[in-house]
């Protein structure tokens, strides 16, 4: 008896046809980190914050065996202290189907050479501190905490009201 064949693991950037598909990840994945509500994009959104004329962010989708089984999608940030930019990785999902199929890895390999490729000082992401299935991955494959850091955000009616404090100065 032969062993089977591993299963053939494919990356490749996302397309405008992918937009639904990328969504459906993004649901997903909010499902999975137990914020469905917070999901406001559509595909509208994500098309002209993906493919429009100035995008914001990339994508790129894992297939295994020709069936799409995760993505990452990712953007630059940049670093005064390195006075470089950096690559940051908002969203990495893998469907419950294709873990422990080495996925994930892939699409963290692929995000790093990029990385390297362009220049980056960094490649950083966050990850909710409960997720231990997702921090032990990331340790696995050296990854760092950042002990001493909180993010900070600010959005719906907070950010509103910090904008509409704004002074325009001749």
């Amino acid at each position: 008896m032969s062993a089977a064949a591993p299963p053939r693991i494919d990356l490749r950037a996302a397309q405008r046809a992918d937009v639904p598909l990328i969504l459906g990840f993004v649901r997903e994945l909010a499902d999975y980190e137990r914020l469905a509500d917070a999901v406001v994009a559509d595909a509208a959104l994500l098309e002209t914050a993906l493919f429009g004329p100035r995008p914001d962010a990339e994508v790129v989708i894992a297939e295994v065996d020709g069936e799409a089984a995760g993505f990452a999608l990712f953007f630059h940030n940049f670093s005064t202290f390195l006075g470089r930019r950096g690559l940051y990785l908002e969203d990495l999902y893998v469907r419950p189907a294709h873990r422990g199929l080495g996925v994930g890895r892939c699409l963290m390999v692929h995000l790093a050479a990029l990385a390297v490729e362009r220049g980056c000082g960094r490649f950083e992401w966050s990850v909710l501190d409960w997720n231990a299935p997702a921090i032990g991955f990331y340790r696995a494959i050296g990854a760092i905490g950042q002990d001493g850091w909180t993010v900070q955000r600010l959005d719906g009616e907070a950010l509103r009201a910090l904008a509409a404090d704004a002074r325009i100065t001749p």
